[in-house]
């Protein structure tokens, strides 16, 4: 009798215009255990992450059939799909031998290769449907061939109106939905006439998009509903609470230093603005980290009565805070709600009125324009940066509980600190010293404060449970 097991399948990459004259790679595939091609180097078949930017960090996998009939490849969820002989691959597939294999378009290409293996039956094989090309026999033999020449000529449907086969893709892969928010802010802009609610307007596209590069910084899924309601209700609280606790901050704490000098600016702005400041925008991670308790243990329960699932709109995992992502992901959002507070109903009306001082209501306008552009902009240098860091904290307490307040206090306390160093370091140098001296302070402590935040989103990554998942974006 044929020992089914004992076929021998291999995977060969296609290396085009390699100049080492060395072999293409071969990779062997197990009969017992499944391969699988990504950049992670956990992966069995590990990719170059600088020269396939485009494969996921868990691609695809190849599984064996049972009984030892063959292999299946299966998408684990790529952000650019897995191709089997030109067309998209859904969710598996039988493999054959010949069929070519490229990890998203333009990818990396790989050749199934195999001995011929006993044929399996009619109702085995109908279950893996193959892609919808030309299939090759079994005893044909293994080689790389090029298009056939007339293929160049042929002009399909699709090529012609490409609306028709990537229409599906466009608000994933193409940037469609902020594209389309471009549109529509454009057109508001050019038709508000009151400079209030253009000034509304235009700082809410620009804090979205301080907010959108950190998201795909960060590279994780988060309700955008969630993320709205964190900047809305910090927006609302702000006020009320620092006339509330403004007193105990700004007072009682930062009180004991008195003087201009660099070292009382610094102490008074830590312990008074700062840590104020930075607690109010840490209110919709805590929030979001009980309602994510709650949810889970309430859920837990009605499934262990009813039997059924939870709601997929109200997931504790994606509402609450179990990891540093997460509290990054917050308490920027709850940051973008404060810096539009601040900026559109403290500074921009209080620059207005000092520009215009009998002038031209137009120069008041601008010189309000030329205000809200910078600090809503630098805000991922900024309120977003202090914000993020401590909500980085937050995260790494739910991950490493027996430390957590250890690990609260230090992010807490260095936050506020970064939020002191700007107010500080702006009001003593552009004073004491000269306006060109304060522009380069502020910049080089601006620099700080995303170096800071940065690093935590690097290292939140690093740690997330749910690393391959992440879909951040490569900026350099």
């Amino acid at each position: 009798m044929t020992n089914k097991n004992s076929a021998i399948g291999f995977l060969r990459q296609l290396v085009i215009n390699d100049l080492t004259g060395q072999n293409p790679p071969r990779y062997p595939l197990s009969s017992g255990t499944e391969m699988v091609v990504g950049r992670d180097p956990r992966c069995q078949v590990v990719l170059d992450s600088n020269r396939y930017g485009m494969v996921s960090r868990r691609h695809a996998a190849i599984r064996p059939l049972s009984g030892g009939l063959g292999w299946e490849i299966h998408d684990l969820g790529s952000a650019n799909g897995t191709y089997i002989n030109g067309s998209r691959l859904q969710d598996r597939c039988r493999l054959r031998v010949g069929d070519r294999i490229t990890l998203g378009q333009n990818g990396p290409e790989f050749i199934f290769e195999a001995p011929p293996v006993a044929s399996a039956p009619q109702s085995e094989s109908a279950t893996f449907p193959l892609p919808n090309t030309l299939k090759r026999p079994p005893s044909a033999p293994v080689r790389s061939q090029p298009k056939r020449p007339e293929s160049a000529d042929t002009v399909t449907l699709t090529q012609l109106f490409p609306i028709f086969s990537t229409g599906r893709d466009l608000a994933r892969k193409a940037y469609f939905i902020p594209a389309s928010i471009t549109a529509i802010v454009v057109v508001l802009l050019f038709s508000v006439q009151v400079p209030t609610l253009f000034n509304l307007v235009l700082g809410g596209y620009m804090a979205g998009i301080a907010y959108y590069y950190v998201y795909q910084l960060c590279g994780k899924h988060k309700p955008w509903w969630l993320l709205l309601g964190a900047a809305v209700l910090t927006a609302l609280l702000a006020r009320p609470l620092v006339t509330l606790f403004g007193p105990f901050f700004y007072r009682i704490l930062a009180g004991w230093a008195p003087g201009n000098s660099l070292w009382a600016l610094l102490v008074r702005e830590t312990l008074g603005t700062g840590l104020l400041e930075e607690l109010i925008k840490a209110l919709p991670i805590a929030i979001a980290f009980q309602w994510g308790r709650l949810l889970r243990a309430t859920q837990k329960a009605d499934a262990t009565q009813a039997g059924y699932p939870p709601h997929p709109h109200f997931n504790p995992q994606s509402i609450g805070v179990w990891e540093p992502l997460d509290g990054i992901l917050l308490g920027t959002a709850a940051a973008i709600g404060f810096t539009l507070v601040e900026t559109l109903g403290l500074y921009v009306p209080s620059t207005i009125q000092s520009a215009v001082n009998g002038a031209e209501p137009g120069l008041g306008y601008l010189a309000g324009l030329q205000l809200l552009i910078p600090r809503v902009l630098g805000s991922v240098s900024g309120h977003m940066a202090y914000s993020g860091y401590l909500g980085y904290f937050v995260g790494l307490s739910v991950l490493k509980r027996r430390k957590r307040w250890r690990i609260l206090g230090v992010g807490y306390f260095t936050a506020a600190l970064l939020h002191g160093l700007w107010n500080a370091t702006g009001h003593y140098f552009f004073t004491e010293v000269s306006q060109l001296a304060g522009a380069v302070a502020l910049a080089l402590i601006g620099m700080l404060s995303y170096a800071f935040l940065a690093a935590a989103i690097l290292k939140a990554r690093a740690l997330s449970p749910t690393r391959e998942q992440n879909f951040a974006t490569r900026m350099w």
